[in-house]
């Protein structure tokens, strides 16, 4: 999949890799013919399907919208496809049930599921430099390990399969309760006299200090920027979907991920679904 995240990791495979062995070769396949057209010039060769990448390939990297999309797809098409040695690693972020699952199905065939969900955004993607979090088993994570330092930085091996999905999923929690959070401080700093800027500033130099403050709050919340094709509402609320999902098969409250779903549901619910996600900070406004 050749899509926000997919594409830049794509070619920063095809341009890196041969530094690891000169045999190497990188097939791809989206349903966007354009987006295979612009890895062409990087030395990738085009697929005619996501079952050619399989027939060629000794490792398949998944880059897809949902673990719906990856189990659709593995169970769909290319599990009939799939060879005894061959690794199957999914960047995407998908519920941890599904990905235990796969992983048990593809085992009976010989072959190696990994999770190895991808973090951080789309500019680092760009420049190869996202978190990944990786669910496998210490030989698995030693194979793939080198190919994932050509686009990440960042590299956790969380554990067994499955666990780079559980790092991810809560990953995405902490960080959207954060920025509802965040939210509900510009707007009531606003209405108690504050400048949202000079607020955010200050936070930044406290112990408010985070991530989603310096990149969520101060470059999307602050100048009311919330971009399509970022990382929309909808992602974000099935990522959460997911963490609430774990949180009943765990038997764990979370009032937090639930009142942060409900802004996500308003949100969709006004028009705000394909914007970035950091937009709920606008609901605040019309409850003034």
């Amino acid at each position: 999949g050749l899509g926000v995240m997919g594409e830049p990791i794509c070619r920063h495979l095809a341009t890196k890799s041969q530094a690891l062995a000169a045999s190497t070769s990188m097939i791809a396949f989206d349903i966007d013919p354009l987006a295979i057209s612009r890895l062409i010039s990087f030395g990738v060769s085009a697929a005619t399907s996501a079952s050619a990448v399989i027939d060629d390939a000794q490792i398949v990297f998944l880059s897809l919208p949902s673990g719906e999309v990856v189990e659709q797809l593995i169970r769909g098409q290319l599990m009939a496809h799939l060879r005894a040695g061959q690794t199957v690693v999914d960047l995407s972020t998908s519920a941890v049930d599904t990905t235990r699952a796969l992983a048990a199905d593809l085992a009976a065939r010989g072959v190696q599921l990994i999770d190895a969900p991808v973090a951080r955004t789309r500019a680092a993607a760009e420049q190869g430099t996202l978190s990944v979090m990786v669910g496998a088993s210490a030989e698995q994570f030693a194979l793939i390990e080198p190919l994932l330092r050509l686009f990440a930085t960042e590299i956790s091996h969380c554990g067994p399969v499955g666990c780079g999905q559980v790092a991810k999923i809560l990953n995405n929690m902490v960080l959207f309760e954060t920025v509802a959070a965040l939210a509900e401080a510009m707007a009531i700093g606003e209405a108690a006299g504050i400048d949202r800027t000079v607020l955010f500033e200050t936070l930044s130099k406290g112990s408010a200090d985070s991530f989603a403050l310096r990149n969520h709050g101060i470059k999307a919340m602050l100048p009311g920027d919330f971009p399509v094709r970022a990382f929309s509402v909808r992602y974000a609320q099935k990522d959460l979907g997911y963490a609430l999902r774990l949180a009943a098969q765990t038997g764990i409250e979370v009032p937090g991920a639930s009142h942060v779903n409900a802004l996500f549901e308003r949100a969709v619910q006004m028009g705000l679904g394909e914007r970035y996600h950091p937009v709920i900070s606008e609901l605040h406004k019309s409850s003034r």
